[in-house]
């Protein structure tokens, strides 16, 4: 085998921006690569970097029309339909080039892992679940993991795992793979009656042909750290174990952070780093080490995202990084130059304890309830007793 792990960045990626004040802001990225470069987490790892997807490997997910309109919507203006050109997906220049590209950081990391260069590999820019195959929702043009998947399973994997931890449901890919046996999607998320796309009930439970393969845990807000782990220990290692993947493709999004604005869920940056070891070991254990990491949403810019993508990063390439660590001066430095008010955190944690006792089926709380809800809905489906702590 190649390295342990790749990195598919580039800074041409930073032109996926919708613009003004967008929450999908570029910096985010750039700032995050900079902290793993400046806390040695880089050193002597060679960056990839993409290619735009070709329009057929795009059209493994989306209508050729669609495709079309992307293209040229800078062009054609405002009214060009199909999700395009609202205050969520805003018409932006070069808007196919930049998605194309995000797609062939997810496309390179998938075809690391297949070719055997790599066990892992990891897509920061990546992460794009909500788009639909003939729109764009939710700050997302074109969805690069659905169509990494997509080609995984045209190029020697039969069993695709999806985990997606995002506050918000991942529904572009259970869409896309709703009716496929060969992918279970399991997506942990603030509950929909209170958060966008408002989708992702554990009634979700997958098509005709695949039954049991759409997971959903719809988590009530200001769940914290502990009570995260917890629910997603309860659902996520019985099923993937049941499923028996050969790869694991994880959506990390951080927009659960407690200071996220665009959403209610309380973890910390230390239940993020917690969140990355555990899919570690979920990939080593049941996916013969294989793992696909993708970025996703995460809105508090400074503060939050760049640390815990940099844990996600050290995770992958088994630098784990000491939550004490201290913040680099020359990265302080820098983002205190584009914001001199910024009030920065000193160091790698959120000084949060991110332990957890085991699921109680009798439990009241409302995370162990959610849990309860999702075993319910799909377990017996996979021949488990949902109400065994057990399985």
């Amino acid at each position: 085998m190649g390295a342990k792990a790749a990195v598919v960045w580039d800074s041409s990626l930073l032109g996926y921006d919708l613009g003004g004040d967008h929450p999908l802001h570029p910096i985010r990225l750039e700032l995050t690569v900079r902290l793993a470069a400046a806390l040695g987490v880089l050193d002597g790892v060679e960056l990839l970097v993409p290619e735009e997807a070709s329009d057929p490997e795009i059209e493994r997910i989306h209508d050729a029309g669609y495709i079309s309109a992307v293209r040229e919507a800078p062009m054609a203006g405002w009214d060009v339909g199909h999700g395009l050109g609202t205050p969520d997906n805003p018409i932006f220049d070069r808007m196919h080039e930049a998605s194309a590209r995000v797609v062939g950081s997810s496309l390179l990391a998938a075809r690391q892992i297949a070719t055997g260069a790599t066990n892992r590999a990891v897509s920061i820019a990546g992460g794009l679940h909500h788009a639909m195959r003939d729109r764009a929702a939710g700050f997302c043009v074109y969805n690069d993991v659905a169509v990494a998947i997509s080609w995984l399973l045209d190029n020697g994997f039969e069993r695709v795992a999806y985990v997606d931890v995002d506050v918000h449901h991942g529904d572009g890919v259970q869409a896309a793979f709703y009716d496929d046996p060969r992918v279970l999607t399991i997506s942990l998320h603030q509950n929909p009656m209170t958060l966008f796309p408002g989708t992702g009930f554990p009634d979700e439970t997958g098509g005709p042909a695949a039954p049991g393969l759409s997971v959903n845990v719809a988590l009530p807000p200001h769940t914290k750290d502990s009570a995260w782990l917890r629910a997603f220990h309860a659902v996520v290692p019985s099923l993937v174990a049941a499923f028996r993947p050969q790869i694991l493709v994880t959506q990390c999004g951080v927009d659960t952070h407690e200071e996220d604005p665009l959403a209610e869920l309380s973890l910390s940056v230390d239940g993020h780093r917690a969140i990355y070891q555990t899919l570690r070991a979920l990939a080593e254990e049941h996916a013969g080490g294989k793992w696909l990491a993708a970025g996703g949403g995460g809105y508090q810019l400074l503060r939050v995202v760049p640390r815990s993508w940099t844990h996600l990063l050290a995770t992958v390439l088994d630098r784990d990084v000491d939550p004490a660590a201290r913040l680099p001066n020359e990265w302080t430095g820098t983002v205190l130059k584009l914001a001199p008010s910024a009030e920065l955190p000193q160091t790698m944690s959120d000084g949060r304890e991110t332990g957890f006792d085991p699921w109680d089926p009798t439990s009241t709380d409302p995370a162990d309830v959610a849990a309860r809800d999702t075993r319910h809905a799909v377990f017996p489906l996979h021949g488990l007793d949902p109400d065994d702590p057990r399985d």
